[in-house]
């Protein structure tokens, strides 16, 4: 059953939905909006779907009451998972994993719009979105080598590398210590840093104006973002033209054309 965003009530977190942006809030304020088996399953489930819902053209994903995520709940998971056998250890981790997957293979982009404490999976969330906004009061840490784990989870050591750097990306890891938010900004991980106050406004007004520009579009770029890590140059300049081809027959990009003979602001509408 194809997701309704007008009308989708998730259990696990909060969910709205105004001018093509859909906001997802984690929203357990009372314990730094930790996740639990049923809200990973959740959210995976949710941006596995929105791969069919072009109604939602982007997603702004936050916490309430002034944090982002704790990451997974120490009580109701991390207790549980040190009474697992391996078959289902690895059912959890491949889970988790999926979640990033999903994230990643949605067409519409996602902001994470990040305060206060933003640790274990949720860093990794944060980290799978495509653009961060973030408090100075924000704090992030991939801080699995503090409860005895790997940094090597949910993608961490495939995908911080590739925002922050290899040298910066193995501290983290290896530490688990707290980046800084102007550590963050300064080494790519942060697009930006904003007030609290203004956090929510500013996710919003990005969010709706990347809603305003060809969706197919973006689609597309989130695509080659992610499918160009793994490829030759050649591989990927050639990947682009066919991209590149197949939105030259859009109506959006007709759109644009017949806007700037106009001189006016062109009006896209995802097709």
């Amino acid at each position: 059953m194809t997701l309704n965003p007008n009308e989708y009530a998730p259990v696990h977190f909060r969910w709205s939905f105004e001018d093509g942006v859909a906001t997802v809030t984690l929203n357990r304020p009372e314990r730094k909006n930790p996740l639990t088996f049923e809200s990973y399953a959740e959210l995976r489930d949710t941006f596995r779907q929105l791969v069919y819902v072009p109604e939602v053209k982007v997603v702004v994903i936050a916490g309430a009451g002034g944090n982002f995520s704790s990451g997974g709940d120490v009580h109701e998971i991390i207790g549980p998972l040190t009474e697992m056998e391996m078959p289902g250890l690895l059912a959890f981790t491949r889970m988790t994993g999926d979640l990033v997957k999903a994230m990643r293979a949605c067409p519409q982009p996602i902001i994470a719009a990040l305060d206060g404490v933003c640790v274990g999976a949720g860093a990794i969330l944060a980290m799978a979105s495509d653009i961060r906004l973030a408090t100075p009061e924000t704090k992030t840490a991939f801080l699995f080598t503090r409860v005895g784990l790997a940094g090597c989870d949910m993608g961490a050591c495939a995908i911080l590398p590739r925002i922050i750097g290899q040298g910066r990306a193995s501290e983290l890891l290896f530490s688990g210590r707290a980046m800084t938010a102007e550590e963050g900004e300064r080494w790519g991980f942060h697009n930006r840093l904003v007030s609290a106050d203004n956090l929510v406004d500013e996710a919003a007004t990005l969010a709706r104006g990347l809603a305003s520009g060809p969706t197919f579009a973006h689609g597309i770029t989130k695509t080659q973002l992610n499918t160009e890590w793994a490829v030759s140059l050649d591989t990927a300049i050639e990947m682009e033209a066919q991209a590149q081809a197949i939105c030259m027959t859009t109506k959006d990009f007709r759109r644009a054309f017949e806007a700037f003979a106009a001189k006016r602001q062109p009006e896209f509408e995802g097709d």
